[in-house]
């Protein structure tokens, strides 16, 4: 069995997915399996990957699923992954040659059931470090102590197979396909570290179509996964201006949902009841955005 699977979820990336396969193509340790989960592609994803596996280069499973967004998409991962490792490298983004070799040869060295797995560094397409390292005198961390230690950026999470499996699936709300993928990266954090490697993982070009360039209307087209998500959050949230923020975004969501028990539903009611104006005002401000963002494409 390999170590390690790379899981991608792709929807209608045909023309992204190229470069992450000729990545892992490339890598000089083959010790992983390439786990693609379509998420409802349109395109020709499915042709393309049916030619991957003819060429045998790399050991590839393909699922396809209606759509359901990118959460949807790792909860079939998690339920289809068998081997030790696992890591998810979106359809736009590639890994470094010898990234592999780094995760395995790391995970060897210094791994053990008392970590979750790894956090390594993402780069950016001009080779540029997103955020910063990590302290050299740390080898485990927690997402709380990154904020302490004020390290910043995306990171890149390799996960123990068996300690995902040990928490619930991330919610499917109808007719919504957002959830925030960190609810369940929180969830682990609360009972595990992560080792640092402070080594290029993955490479990253952020799309303009992307969830990450479309952030209002991700807002304005998945409120109950939102209000969820920040639900959720109050609960672990450890400093006041994580606190007000995810609070003020709690409210938003439940105005979109016309919730009006956002309140008694709020784990931090006091702090709601502050964060009610900010809250409304963020929701129109985001209706004004979106609606902008329509009226520019028509235009």
């Amino acid at each position: 069995m390999k170590s390690l699977t790379i899981f991608t979820p792709a929807y209608n990336r045909a023309h992204t997915l190229c470069r992450t396969y000729k990545s892992l193509c490339r890598q000089t340790c083959k010790d992983f399996e390439w786990l693609i989960i379509d998420d409802g592609s349109t395109d020709d994803t499915h042709q393309l990957v049916e030619g991957w596996i003819a060429e045998n280069i790399i050991s590839i499973r393909y699922i396809y699923q209606e759509n359901q967004g990118m959460h949807g998409a790792h909860n079939t991962a998690y339920k289809n992954i068998h081997t030790e490792l696992n890591t998810c490298i979106d359809s736009d983004d590639w890994m470094p040659d010898d990234a592999v070799e780094k995760i395995v040869a790391f995970w060897k060295k210094h791994g053990s059931s008392k970590v979750a797995g790894i956090m390594g560094l993402d780069f950016s397409k001009d080779g540029k470090l997103i955020g910063n390292k990590f302290p050299d005198n740390i080898l485990t961390i927690s997402f709380s102590d990154m904020d302490k230690l004020k390290i910043h950026g995306d990171k890149k999470m390799v996960y123990r197979t068996e300690v995902v499996i040990k928490y619930p699936p991330y919610p499917i709300f109808k007719d919504e396909r957002y959830v925030g993928l960190d609810w369940l990266y929180n969830l682990i954090d609360q009972d595990y570290q992560l080792l640092t490697l402070n080594e290029c993982l993955v490479i990253v070009d952020y799309q303009t179509d992307g969830s990450s360039m479309n952030m209002y209307r991700q807002y304005w087209n998945n409120p109950r996964g939102f209000q969820f998500y920040r639900r959720e959050h109050l609960m672990i949230a450890d400093n006041m201006k994580d606190r007000i923020k995810t609070c003020i975004h709690y409210v938003s969501s439940s105005v979109m949902l016309k919730d009006y028990e956002y309140i008694k539903k709020s784990p931090r009611k006091l702090l709601t009841v502050f964060c009610t104006i900010p809250g409304i005002l963020l929701f129109l401000l985001i209706r004004y955005k979106v609606k902008h963002q329509q009226l520019m494409k028509i235009r």
